[in-house]
């Protein structure tokens, strides 16, 4: 009978959450590496050598993979045999308390993004608690975890419908991914719960993300079941929109498709659909009495050897002498290199500045001429300027883009995957510009910011305006002064070359 001191949980969530915060799943390096080999589109197979020498990076230097670094979420299953000793907290406050020390650890401390009073005063928890917390009391007399951090911006696209029982899945699925847009980081996995109630189904969906990639497996022996024939034939019609890598249009979109199912009422079909992204971090451990389970650090030899450079046509920006007559010049695709002082601010600063505009206040710092990056960074550790610093969902400041061009006299803005119509009609109105950094390369990203300050704001934590200086960080024109997106010709251009033949959509071989 296994006997389990709360120390040994508290100290295993904590490793863990360390351990996932800068080692992908060998699984899912592999996948990602096996995509990049295959790919056609230049802009696609560029993100995915970003993503991947991120990826690298962060294994050697244990910083994290992304600045979101997630809300955590956990299946634990406790067994009826277990006795614990010298326990004086719940598994809840035991786990919260693994979070908490794994989210203020001094030599990679993670970002906290978890915010209390959701729906009025939003105030950061400091500690990312509390998690999200699936328990179970099974037979046995061990303790199970699966433990995963999720990002914010492919949460953020999870979709959930109650279908007719006679409604197509595959129908729904291949209708709903175009509109998650690329704020959920592909390339990445879908996670599908079928059935059950509409909570049951989203459970379903979250926990079998925690499942490893084995797409080719399944395409190699076939399918043995109803829900295996839904995973291949989801995963090749998702494909075939040729969304691609950060929804610049490519071959591949998703790494697998996993689905779970449960029993349901005559009169349902409920479904969810959650996806994970390129940051996915994951792991398991099993607690048999024997002391903490501690995740063991993988070889560096797992990941590719992979380089990438902008090429000779990229153009070298400096921020400090941008005017409107250069942005006008920025082509949609083309790959530029920013240099000097480049402004943050994310949805509370956002929030916080109309507020103070529609006082007729001075805001606290001079936004003209500037370009502002969406971004909520991590806290910097030893002799970095800053924490890993990758770009946040764009999409969510379109609704600010207007006022933000209008009033505050900004050049253009800097962040994730597509621009909403909202938004692109606002950059054309104004002649402006918007730049895409790859999502899942926070740690690559943060290597071009040399100096980092905060300017206003300080009381938001990572939401406050900084004030950063970047030498040759690289980006991509996503929309341009004319309203041109990127994210709609690319997509538009791969979906009708597979569909017509020209480019065949294969699985990891």
């Amino acid at each position: 009978m296994a006997r389990i001191h709360q120390d040994h949980l508290i100290d295993s969530v904590a490793d863990a959450l360390q351990f996932i915060s800068y080692y992908h799943p060998k699984d899912f390096v592999d996948a990602v590496h096996d995509a990049y080999n295959r790919e056609e589109s230049k802009p696609a197979k560029d993100a995915i050598a970003q993503i991947l020498i991120n990826s690298r990076l962060c294994a050697e230097g244990h910083r994290p993979i992304c600045q979101d670094t997630g809300i955590v979420t956990i299946f634990i299953k406790i067994g009826m045999d277990v006795q614990w000793q010298g326990v004086t907290m719940s598994p809840t406050d035991m786990i919260n308390e693994g979070v908490r020390r794994a989210y203020l650890h001094p030599d990679n401390k993670l970002r906290g993004s978890i915010l209390a009073d959701p729906a009025g005063a939003r105030k950061n928890t400091n500690d990312n608690t509390p998690a999200v917390i699936h328990m179970e009391v099974v037979e046995g007399d061990k303790i199970e975890v699966d433990l995963a951090a999720k990002g914010g911006g492919s949460e953020n696209k999870s979709k959930m419908a109650m279908l007719n029982p006679s409604d197509s899945i595959v129908d729904w699925v291949v209708k709903t991914v175009p509109t998650m847009g690329a704020g959920w980081c592909p390339p990445g996995m879908l996670g599908i719960g079928i059935g059950g109630t509409a909570e049951k189904s989203a459970v379903l969906a979250k926990q079998v993300l925690m499942d490893p990639i084995d797409i080719q497996q399944l395409k190699d022996r076939g399918p043995s079941s109803r829900i295996e024939e839904l995973r291949l034939e989801i995963f090749e019609k998702v494909n075939a929109l040729g969304i691609g890598a950060q929804g610049l249009g490519g071959l591949t979109t998703v790494l697998d498709v996993k689905i779970a199912d449960f029993p349901t009422h005559a009169a349902s079909l409920p479904v969810t659909m959650i996806p994970n992204c390129a940051a996915t971090r994951h792991t398991h451990f099993v607690l048999n009495g024997d002391g903490p389970a501690l995740q063991t650090p993988p070889s560096l030899s797992d990941w590719p050897e992979i380089t990438w450079d902008v090429g000779p046509n990229a153009r070298t920006v400096n921020l400090d002498t941008l005017t409107d007559e250069e942005t006008s010049t920025f082509k949609p695709g083309e790959t530029l290199l920013l240099n000097g002082t480049l402004l943050t601010g994310r949805d509370a600063a956002h929030k916080r500045i109309k507020e103070i505009l529609d006082r007729g206040e001075e805001l606290p710092v001079d936004l003209s001429g500037k370009m502002i990056y969406y971004v909520g960074p991590v806290d910097a550790v030893r002799d970095e300027a800053v924490g890993p610093a990758g770009p946040t969902t764009a999409t969510r400041m379109d609704k600010f883009t207007d006022m933000m061009l209008e009033q505050t006299g900004i050049l253009g803005m800097v962040g994730k995957a597509e621009r909403g119509p909202t938004g692109i009609e606002a950059i054309k109105k104004h002649k402006s510009v918007y730049l895409m950094a790859v999502g899942g390369a926070a740690y690559l990203v943060s290597r071009a910011i040399t100096e980092a300050r905060i300017v206003a704001f300080e009381e938001l934590g990572m939401e406050a305006i900084h004030e950063f200086v970047v030498k040759d960080m690289p980006v991509t024109v996503a929309v341009d002064s004319n309203g041109e997106a990127v994210h709609q010709t690319g997509p538009a251009i791969w979906r009708n070359k597979i569909a017509s033949g020209e480019a065949q959509p294969v699985y990891f071989k």
